[in-house]
């Protein structure tokens, strides 16, 4: 993701912070010194929002091991100033997959809060003590951190669970749902219902002044709206193919060609995404984002071979076109190359050759056959 940098791997799975990250702890680093009045108010504050955010991970790792253990590939978890998310290369097979991989989050925080809970204890400070500390913070103590730190991840935990997307409790209740009723139907009512829950959160957030509100139900309700129609597109495209939408009169480069000829072919063909052949065969890709980086740091007479992307993995004429538009989404990809099973290329598969194919399928399906018919 080109606007996000990686932290860590842990388990394969990239920590990626957001590059609007900092603004948190600037944020925390303001709000918490005007509290204390002092220096180290701030400083309080970006631990507090640091350690905060360890929680945040912690959670999203709860989900992503989940996802894992049923054999659902994690991408990377993203952190950002509202928040993080684990994003998975694509939606598990079953709705108690789902049911399980959502409850994991949750259920992390919990763990942390119990053994946070015991500690306390085990020194001789009570549940109702480490409440009074995070509703009074009467300094820059340990004690405060971590009263702070022990009800915030209470509050995670709980926020989560509103049946809100993308939040852990919307995806409870579609699983749920999806349980008794059509995948796609149980999207829209989780859906509509987080929605509602964002425009409430907004009007609060805007009665009591508080932006950070206003902006997570912003954030809750693109989010719904966002996964109804997903799922909508993933409903309506069902048993399409790339067969049905890619084409086969694609122009190609050859890897001996240089940057100015692949220039050249950009500026004469209107097309902006090439693959690399040999003798017919894909050795290569060379996506727009690549070539024009390319045209701005290279000089003309580089050759295509040494730009090229050579670990984009093809698709076929019986990949299912929502699998490839998800891989276009979650690849940051325009446009992918379509082969047979060994590597002759046939031709390009675009976001826009899908969203032709929804829009005729919506309108009129019998316009474009079915695989059946093929």
């Amino acid at each position: 993701m080109n606007k996000s940098f990686r932290l860590l791997t842990v388990s394969g799975i990239d920590l990626r912070l957001h590059i609007t990250f900092p603004l948190i702890l600037a944020w925390a680093a303001l709000q918490f010194g005007l509290m204390f009045g002092t220096f180290s108010g701030a400083i309080f504050g970006i631990v507090a929002i640091t350690l905060l955010f360890v929680l945040v991970t912690l959670h999203e790792l709860g989900h992503s091991y989940a996802a894992l253990a049923f054999g659902v590939p994690v991408k990377q978890i993203i952190l950002t100033p509202i928040g993080g998310v684990a994003q998975l290369m694509r939606m598990p097979e079953k709705p108690a997959q789902e049911l399980i991989i959502a409850i994991a989050g949750p259920t992390v925080n919990i763990i942390i809060a119990i053994l946070m809970a015991a500690l306390a204890m085990g020194f001789g400070v009570d549940i109702l003590t480490l409440l009074g500390g995070f509703f009074e913070l009467s300094g820059t103590t340990f004690m405060t951190l971590f009263s702070y730190i022990f009800v915030s991840n209470i509050f995670l935990a709980i926020f989560n669970l509103l049946p809100a997307f993308p939040m852990d409790g919307g995806r409870i209740l579609r699983a749920l749902l999806a349980m008794r009723m059509d995948y796609a139907r149980a999207t829209s009512i989780a859906a509509g219902i987080g929605r509602v829950l964002a425009v409430g959160l907004g009007i609060y957030g805007l009665l009591n002044g508080n932006f950070f509100l206003i902006m997570i139900a912003i954030f809750i309700f693109s989010a719904a709206t966002q996964e109804a129609r997903s799922t909508r597109v993933r409903h309506h495209m069902q048993g399409y193919t790339v067969q049905q939408a890619f084409t086969t009169s694609a122009y190609r480069l050859e890897a001996s060609f240089s940057l100015q000829q692949a220039a050249n072919m950009m500026t004469y063909s209107g097309q902006r995404d090439f693959a690399v052949v040999s003798e017919e065969q894909l050795v290569g890709f060379l996506p727009h984002a690549t070539l024009r980086e390319a045209l701005r740091t290279h000089p003309a007479h580089t050759s295509v071979s040494t730009l090229m992307l050579r670990d984009v993995h093809p698709v076929t004429p019986s990949t299912d076109i929502y699998t490839v538009q998800q891989r276009l989404l979650s690849e940051e990809m325009n446009a992918l190359p379509v082969t047979t099973g060994n590597g002759q290329f046939l031709g390009l598969i675009t976001q826009q050759h899908i969203a032709d194919l929804y829009r005729l399928v919506q309108t009129k399906p019998s316009i474009i056959p079915g695989p059946q018919s093929l």
